[in-house]
């Protein structure tokens, strides 16, 4: 027979060292504070990049196939960079750019501008108000 004690050595914490079940919290213990009721992710900023490519090429009636052939990238991938799925190198986005007529600083500016206006949605409009203009803002660093 073995002198371990059963099941003590089987246990395994799911909660962090010193974490107390709910219910044995002394009374004196601050309440628990809850996330704002609307908490909302941000938006990814290859959400935001894919949304600009999609809808200007819907908007210039353009085919996916269309576009990736004259950016030279294939039509799967080009898919995915626009439903966010993939997060596209500087090259690859400046050539879906080119492909719709745009540079690859008007995609960047249109996709800062979309973050600006979902995200002061969610703030209440708490932050400065700024335009996609502004020399203030954009940084991307690859």
């Amino acid at each position: 027979m073995s002198n371990h004690v059963p099941n003590e050595a089987r246990v395994i914490s799911l909660r962090p060292p010193g974490a107390r079940p709910q219910a044995a919290r002394p009374a004196t213990a601050p309440p628990h504070r809850r996330p704002p009721a609307r908490a909302v992710k941000e938006p990814l900023w290859r959400d935001l990049v894919g949304d600009v490519l999609r809808r200007e090429r819907l908007a210039q009636e353009r085919t996916l196939k269309d576009v990736a052939d004259e950016a030279r990238i294939s039509m799967p991938y080009l898919s995915e960079v626009e439903r966010g799925r993939k997060e596209a190198s500087s090259e690859v986005l400046a050539a879906a750019a080119h492909a719709l007529g745009l540079s690859l600083g008007d995609l960047l500016s249109r996709a800062q501008g979309e973050l600006i206006r979902v995200t002061s949605r969610y703030s209440g409009g708490s932050r400065r108000a700024a335009s996609p203009s502004s020399s203030e803002g954009l940084c991307m660093a690859a």
